[in-house]
């Protein structure tokens, strides 16, 4: 018997949820159940995704920008066509293959001069993991300082750098010679430095979970300390990176030149896990100083052709298609289009991030009606309010998006770097429907009271 996809599909298709609920994450059927989110989508292309009824849904979440390109590109489609069809040597481990060597070029190429190096790996947690081992070894020292708020991946490692404390809890002793700093604040950054036996400061420049930034002072005063106290400065690129700002690195906003960088996601093209470490010079030489040290960090699948390929695909469209000033544009355009909402509505206090990466801020209204009704929602959960959000803006307008983290009246936007004029008429005039409705009366409430009675009634997958 061949093994046959369409046929997989045709006969399985109604097992989706079932399948999750037996075999994966349980309570991720129960929660999009619960919601009402769980529609089965059959294609996805461009900034869209059509579910099995033909609705058509705008997807502003692009994977957690993974698909910076949009979904289905066909430039990278073809090159992954092309490398399975050339059927080239794959993962020798015993080898120096040519596409790695090509990614790693042009990654260091697109990177400020300091940058020399690439190791290649399958995540941007296992980048972090890898950052984490070539500071301790590069400087001689064991702490790492991260910042409050940070999310860094969720392996054991990353997980020590992680300043939500709803992922740490109940996972035992992590990492130790972590220590957590507040984001933003030049004050608490030296005190930690100080001491001098800090490997690396690990930061992302706009911090994913809830979109918090800081300032320009601040990064100026970043690279200084860390140069000063001879601290590694690791920018967590993972989201931030590859145009998402309207930079191809967000740390160029400031001029800033860490010593190792980060990414993922978006270099995947959508299609291909992939994750890379960039650093300098100095630091990759203390790592693989010497022929017995050639295998001392490894990844088994990192160099392998259909990521390389991927990756290579990937920023040739970026420089075909002008993607980074692209985003740049439709990031003020965005901004421009909701900056009006804000005044409009009492309940949205601000609009923040750079580029296409978008935190939009809700905070309780002054106004009486308005300010009991939100009170009475974040009595039953803190910072349920954003939920009522994201919940109408896709059942009514089929417009996915999600709160930026637990416990935060924020919800965030990671549209595709390729969004236009469209998606941003489509989106602004949305939000500005829920929220009308949000300052005129109690209708979102009901509407996502009576999504969440209804949808509890068949949450058990069947």
């Amino acid at each position: 018997m061949t093994f046959e996809l369409s046929k997989v599909l045709q006969q399985r298709d109604g097992d989706r949820l079932r399948l999750h609920a037996r075999y994966l994450n349980p309570q991720l059927a129960r929660v999009l159940k619960t919601i009402g989110f769980d529609r089965n989508y059959v294609r996805g292309q461009g900034c869209y995704l059509w579910d099995e009824d033909g609705g058509r849904y705008l997807d502003l979440l692009s994977g957690f920008g993974v698909y910076a390109l949009g979904r289905s590109h066909p430039t990278i489609k073809q090159a992954l066509h092309d490398v399975i069809d050339a059927d080239l040597a794959n993962l020798v481990q015993m080898d120096c293959a040519l596409l790695p060597g090509l990614l790693a070029e042009q990654l260091v190429a697109r990177s400020h001069p300091g940058i020399a190096r690439a190791f290649f790996c399958n995540s941007g947690a296992e980048a972090v993991e890898a950052a984490i081992k070539f500071s301790r070894r590069a400087t001689k020292r064991h702490r790492i300082v991260y910042a409050d708020h940070a999310f860094h991946g969720l392996t054991s490692g990353a997980l020590a750098l992680n300043g939500g404390d709803d992922f740490r809890a109940g996972f035992g002793p992590l990492l130790p010679g972590c220590e957590r700093v507040p984001f933003g604040d030049i004050a608490a950054l030296e005190r930690a430095l100080a001491s001098r036996d800090v490997a690396a400061f690990v930061v992302e420049p706009i911090q994913g979970k809830g979109v918090y930034e800081a300032s320009e002072e601040y990064w100026h005063a970043v690279g200084e300390l860390c140069q000063r106290y001879r601290t590694l400065f690791v920018a967590d690129e993972v989201q931030t990176g590859l145009g998402r700002t309207g930079r191809f690195f967000c740390h160029e906003h400031w001029g800033l030149r860490p010593d190792i960088i980060t990414v993922s996601k978006a270099l995947s093209g959508g299609y291909v896990p992939v994750g890379a470490m960039l650093c300098t010079e100095k630091v990759f030489g203390s790592v693989y100083g010497s022929m017995e040290q050639a295998v001392v960090h490894s990844s088994t699948f990192g160099n392998n052709n259909l990521a390389m390929v991927a990756g290579l695909a990937t920023l040739q469209v970026f420089d075909d298609e002008d993607i980074v000033e692209g985003a740049r544009r439709s990031g003020e355009q965005f901004a421009k289009a909701l900056e009006p909402l804000v005044d409009r509505h009492e309940v949205l206090r601000s609009v923040r991030g750079k580029g296409l990466m978008i935190g939009l801020e809700f905070a309780e209204p002054a106004s009486r009606g308005p300010r009991l009704r939100w009170k009475a929602i974040e009595q039953v959960r803190p910072a349920l309010f954003s939920q009522l959000v994201v919940v109408p803006l896709f059942h009514r307008h089929r417009i996915l998006t999600q709160v930026a983290a637990d416990n935060t009246n924020v919800v965030k936007l990671l549209p595709p770097l390729i969004a236009g004029d469209d998606e941003i008429a489509l989106f602004v005039d949305a939000l500005d429907d829920v929220l009308s409705d949000a300052d005129s009366g109690a209708g979102i409430y009901v509407e996502f009271g009576r999504t969440m009675a209804r949808n509890a009634l068949r949450r058990s997958p069947s």
